[in-house]
């Protein structure tokens, strides 16, 4: 196993030595971003940002930023890999599933809760999705400065960067996005220099290159093998389909709602009803939007048990994507050692701040200032993280409150 410096100086910012990090903080520092992380999978990589690096400081500023450029690359879920990655990071395979069960446990849960009627399914109080919104604007605004400031000074990176926004804001396809971090990559080779700061990164923690191969091998060998195993039981078809589609997909959460589709309401698994419900319920609540798995798997009449079929599709949803990210981090970190690949990754970086900026005015912004409500929450937001300091899950639980007293204006 590569194990990476675990404390060095970075301006007056000391990476904290893992050694102190435990498994029971990893998960309660997940946990509560589980509860706390509206937004979208921008909203929490920038959530991630703020509790990791400026806050915990468990990695640098550039450890991270190559967490979420590869991360881009991979299919399945960013937001969730990139928080499994940091667990890994911070403690090993325990520290991964630490991470992974703390962010998606309260969505999931509340998802499944709602599949069995316990809920109410009508979604959050518009007042409060505002506040949490509100929240989301500013904590991405701030994640976005910070990484420019970082990835994208100096006119070749700040060219890329605006480039990559331009044309993600006019083309938003997950097809467009690979294709602008292909094209990013290839112009950071050619024409960047790496600096002596972006050749001395500290490495990610990674497996050896013979356990990134056979989880490599695992996660391509059993998009062949469920297939064939999928006429022997409903369940081994369901698992198939969420698998299937957690693989295949490049983008995000949102992405994945026409594979899931195809697979679940056009066989008859599930209604057009039920579906779009779970849907509409996986915006309102934290964490990842993989998560409507778990509503998806306890709805289906065919399995007998809500809370065993909820918790077998979340594993196969995001199972894939957890074998390829942390299959490629040993060969990850060893490619970061050539110049090149250095500089295509100083290019991936200012493209993946474009990326950031276009999510932010296409997605977030328009979805929060449908009034002047949504824009006064936000500077208060602004006002209450960047300059008061105040910590995030406070900022949620004043935003939302607001959001909601304002509703009843």
């Amino acid at each position: 196993m590569t194990k990476p410096n675990t404390r060095r100086a970075e301006g007056r910012k000391i990476v904290q030595p893992l050694s102190t990090i435990s498994t029971a903080q990893i998960f309660l520092c997940f946990l509560q971003l589980g509860f706390t992380a509206f937004g979208g999978p921008i909203a929490h990589l920038a959530y991630f940002r703020e509790a990791f690096v400026a806050k915990r400081h468990w990695l640098s500023e550039a450890q991270y930023s190559e967490l979420v450029a590869m991360c881009q690359f991979l299919p399945g879920p960013s937001s969730s890999q990139v928080g499994f990655a940091l667990g890994y990071h911070a403690g090993g395979w325990r520290g991964a599933l630490a991470a992974w069960l703390g962010f998606t446990l309260p969505s999931a849960l509340l998802l499944t809760l709602a599949a069995v009627g316990v809920l109410a399914t009508q979604g959050l109080p518009t007042g409060i999705l505002q506040g949490l919104l509100a929240v989301a604007v500013a904590v991405v605004a701030q994640a976005i400065w910070e990484m420019a400031k970082q990835h994208s000074a100096g006119g070749g990176r700040l060219i890329v960067m605006l480039l990559a926004a331009a044309v993600l804001c006019v083309f938003s396809s997950a097809q467009a996005t690979v294709l602008v971090l292909i094209l990013a990559g290839l112009i950071g080779a050619i024409s960047f220099r790496p600096t002596s700061s972006d050749t001395q990164t500290a490495a990610l923690r990674a497996p050896s290159f013979p356990i990134g191969i056979l989880l490599l091998c695992l996660a391509l060998s059993l998009l062949f093998v469920l297939p064939l195993l999928s006429t022997l039981s409903p369940w081994l078809a369901l698992t198939d389909s969420f698998y299937r589609a957690g693989a295949l997909v490049f983008g995000g959460g949102h992405v994945v709602l026409p594979l899931l589709q195809a697979e679940l309401v056009t066989p008859g698994w599930l209604s057009a009803d039920t579906f779009y419900t779970g849907y509409g319920l996986a915006q309102a609540v934290p964490g990842p939007l993989f998560t409507l798995a778990a509503y998806l798997g306890a709805s289906v009449p065919a399995l007998a048990s809500p809370l065993l079929g909820a918790s077998i599709m979340l594993i196969a949803v995001f199972l894939p994507g957890l074998l390829l990210v942390i299959g490629l981090l040993p060969f990850w970190a060893h490619w970061q050692r050539h110049l090149r690949v250095r500089a295509a990754v100083i290019g991936l970086n200012a493209a993946v701040v474009g990326l950031l900026l276009a999510t932010w005015l296409v997605s977030i912004v328009p979805h929060a200032w449908t009034d002047w409500r949504g824009v006064a929450l936000t500077i208060a937001a602004s006002t209450a993280l960047q300059w008061a300091k105040w910590p995030a899950w406070l900022v949620v639980l004043l935003s939302t409150a607001a959001g909601f007293a304002l509703a009843m204006v």
